[in-house]
């Protein structure tokens, strides 16, 4: 990273599930010192229940800390320093320059929290070898 403070934006189809669990997991074990964002190719109308319960037995509230979809733009990906997408294969917008990182996880999409944990806890082990590899002072 060039700058002290990364940009991290992660992707996935719906931005309902697995991008949204990155999303508050990073910003969960790292507090102010990245910048997180997270999108969806096609944004679903509301977060997972399956996923706000999996998260809420971390103590993250999905709710209090404003989550919702959102539609991915192609500003979300310039300003980002790391890009990563979790199944939304060429439907991602690619820019030179950028770390481009593909998670392989499970669809937490119709599933219920048995089957989310699992998914949750792969992505918060994901996110803390990426909050390791950006060597911040957290």
């Amino acid at each position: 990273m060039t700058q002290s403070r990364p940009e991290v934006l992660f992707v996935c189809v719906h931005n309902a599930g697995r991008s949204q669990m990155a999303a508050a997991l990073l910003q969960h074990h790292a507090g102010d010192s990245v910048l997180v964002r997270s999108a969806g190719t096609a944004p679903a109308d509301s977060i997972n229940s399956a996923v706000v319960e999996a998260m809420a037995e971390l103590g993250i509230d999905l709710h209090a800390n404003g989550a919702s979809p959102k539609k991915l733009t192609d500003e979300a990906v310039q300003v980002s320093d790391v890009v990563i997408t979790m199944g939304c294969g060429d439907s991602c917008p690619f820019y030179p320059g950028k770390t481009y990182l593909d998670w392989k996880l499970d669809d937490p999409a119709g599933q219920g929290v048995d089957a989310v944990r699992p998914i949750r806890d792969r992505i918060n082990d994901l996110v803390l070898e990426l909050l390791a590899s950006f060597q911040l002072e957290v």
